[in-house]
């Protein structure tokens, strides 16, 4: 099997695994629009913004590293693993102790109430002691055993929200004395959201805990520095990272009256969700391709191998791209059934574009972590959260969350254009620029005229999909034949 085929394999099963909880977040949007309302959904999106935050430093770059330094220390590699388990579970542990003793505080710095913040320091401890079973499972191509966990994880998750939603107002009603009511929130229902997926990823633990038994406990301090002196960039840049895919909704919240921020978030973390579509494919791929930057970076072809993937990342983003555009009105009235949330439709094309640039970054990023050069990530993703802040404040305040949408876009694309100027100079790889940026345009000129120009006709949209499609196929037919005949 060609690595390209072993390569798509893992990351179909990774991408399953991935999207499934993704998906679920789609999924469950209906129901949350219709049951929570703008303002209680705006509460929910803008503490899911902190806890995306709370992920990347409670995690702080020890997923990058382990993977590093099972490759770089293979003679070591027990003593890699026991090291990085042990410094996540003592850190996430103290987390979870101080944090706790802090909470009221915590919730009156914030503007959220006390139990919001009990629930989203829980949430991240759960998955903060979940991270390193997962990688394990990622380093030891173990893709099934990865994948089985992440889907029951998504099955309960799903299930409690449908049972706190759908089933227990139903037992209540009707019936004052039941065991029911005393679990029963008539207001506040948001944080059903949060005890869901307390369940979920406590239940996901359960299941990882044999592994804590099989990699074992033990801290190595010599490994423990480099690999914290590795992970520190890293760190830096996944801050950056949660600033770029968070901090909307956060400043949203702050920046903008009282009276209509948490609406105002709502509406415009609903139609966001529509732009995951991208997101699910971009982060599929990048979970099947870290282990193989890392395992071929020594190869021949290595270069010529990350140029043709990374050149049919972009054509699979740009299809789906230009697919959701044409098809909006449709996705709306599935996905957000109610129509008070449509008003930030206009935002879509623009995250779906700024996600399509994030991802073909994150296939650019590979200079920098084959050639331990950490540094430059954490500078690029600093520009981009800089960038990120600065529009946000300029913008929020005149156009509100399209400001928001526009930041976004200009972040992912400056870091896009950034990395790939600094990676042709320390590790210069061959890059079809001119079909991928052929390629990038089209379906950029296309969504444009559907949504923009043409209003979202559908015979028209379609017509500028199978265009694009078409020309596609006409232009990498041979390469295609080549790959799977390898």
């Amino acid at each position: 099997m060609s690595v390209f085929k072993n390569l798509f394999k893992q990351t179909f099963i990774y991408g399953l695994a991935t999207v499934l909880p993704r998906a679920l977040s789609i999924v469950l949007v209906p129901l949350y629009v219709i049951v929570l309302g703008k303002e209680q959904y705006g509460v929910y999106a803008s503490l899911m913004a902190f806890l995306i935050l709370g992920n990347v430093m409670l995690s702080y770059g020890m997923e990058t590293a382990f993977f590093r330094f099972i490759n770089k220390e293979k003679t070591q590699k027990k003593i890699v693993q026991s090291t990085a388990l042990s410094s996540l579970t003592i850190s996430t542990l103290i987390f979870l102790i101080v944090t706790l003793f802090f909470s009221q505080g915590i919730s009156s710095i914030l503007d959220f109430k006390r139990e919001f913040i009990v629930y989203g320091i829980i949430i991240l401890s759960l998955d903060a002691l979940a991270v390193l079973p997962f990688v394990w499972f990622r380093a030891n191509n173990k893709p099934m055993r990865y994948a089985i966990i992440k889907i029951i994880n998504v099955c309960i998750n799903l299930a409690f929200n449908l049972f706190f939603f759908l089933l227990l107002p139903e037992l209540v009603n009707g019936n004052s004395d039941s065991l029911w009511n005393s679990i029963y929130l008539a207001e506040d229902q948001v944080a059903y959201v949060f005890i869901a997926n307390i369940i979920a990823s406590g239940f996901t633990l359960l299941l990882l805990s044999p592994l804590y038994l099989k990699i074992g406990f033990g801290i190595n301090q010599r490994i423990w520095k480099q690999m914290i002196r590795y992970a520190f960039p890293v760190l830096i840049a996944g801050i950056a990272f949660s600033i770029n895919e968070a901090f909307d909704k956060i400043l949203l919240k702050y920046l903008l009256p009282e009276s209509i921020a948490e609406a105002e978030v709502g509406v415009y973390a609903a139609c966001y969700k529509l732009g995951v579509f991208l997101t699910l494919f971009a982060t599929a791929f990048r979970l099947g391709i870290e282990p193989f930057f890392f395992n071929h970076s020594k190869h021949r072809d290595a270069k010529e191998n990350y140029a043709t993937i990374t050149k049919y990342f972009t054509i699979l983003g740009s299809i789906i791209l230009l697919f959701v555009v044409v098809y909006i009105d449709i996705f709306k009235r599935i996905l957000i059934p109610e129509s008070s949330f449509w008003e930030a439709l206009i935002i879509v094309p623009i995250i779906l574009l700024a996600n399509l640039c994030l991802g073909i970054y994150h296939n650019l990023s590979v200079w920098y972590k084959v050639t331990d050069r950490t540094r430059f990530g954490a500078l690029i993703s600093s520009i981009g959260a800089c960038i990120t802040l600065v529009l946000n404040f300029l913008l929020i305040p005149w156009i509100s969350y399209t400001g928001s949408a526009i930041a976004t876009l200009a972040a992912y694309g400056s870091m896009m254009v950034i990395s790939y100027l600094l990676g042709r100079k320390y590790y210069a790889v061959p890059y079809d620029l001119k079909k991928i940026g052929t390629y990038l345009l089209l379906s950029v000129v296309f969504s444009v005229f559907s949504f923009y120009v043409f209003g979202g006709d559908l015979w028209i949209g379609t017509t500028f999909l199978l265009l694009f499609v078409v020309l596609v196929y006409q232009f990498e037919k041979k390469e295609l034949k080549l790959i799977l005949k390898r």
